[in-house]
């Protein structure tokens, strides 16, 4: 049968369960190998100061932490410049990558707007004559065309004389 292929509610939950005991132990034995290697690397970079001697030994001792101190800090300084300065190139880059693709323009919407006020919108303040541009149109006269009288008769008349063709077809 189809169903022989999904898989129980309960069989899905003990997976799941046992899935779940699997990882927290494989959690546990990295949070483990972590903490050995840091003893390890600890152990081997730092060994224990001898403290036993008498106060030259001492001083000699403070002078070599010191600069083993000097020495790491120099490190740290020159390793932050190099991130700094690999920062500063990512911007650069992200900068030249926005420009090389181009930025996309939205879709403009129409605005209804008179000369006036695109004027106006472009000088600011400065915008003070106001142009009327029909002013500056050519006047020309309007010439009426005489129409047939009989064109412009009752409109009643006319659809009388239009139902007598028809019944002039219709016989």
């Amino acid at each position: 049968p189809p169903d022989s292929k999904k898989m129980t509610h309960s069989r899905r939950g003990h997976l799941k369960s046992l899935i779940l005991q699997i990882a927290q132990t494989w959690l546990e034995q990295e949070k483990k190998d972590i903490e050995a290697a840091k003893e390890a690397y600890m152990s081997e970079h730092c060994p224990t100061p001898d403290a036993a001697g008498d106060q030259a030994a001492l001083m000699e001792l403070c002078k070599k932490i010191h600069a083993a101190i000097d020495k790491v800090d120099e490190d740290r300084y020159d390793v932050e410049k190099k991130v700094n300065k690999a920062q500063e190139e990512i911007e650069d880059l992200k900068i030249k990558v926005v420009d090389l693709i181009g930025v996309k323009k939205p879709a403009l919407k129409k605005v209804r707007m008179s000369a006036d006020s695109m004027l106006q919108a472009l000088l600011g303040s400065k915008h003070k004559v106001t142009m009327d541009l029909r002013s500056n149109l050519k006047q020309v006269k309007k010439e009426v065309k005489e129409e047939s009288q009989e064109a412009v008769g009752d409109w009643r008349k006319n659809i009388e004389d239009k139902a007598d063709r028809k019944k002039m077809f219709e016989n």
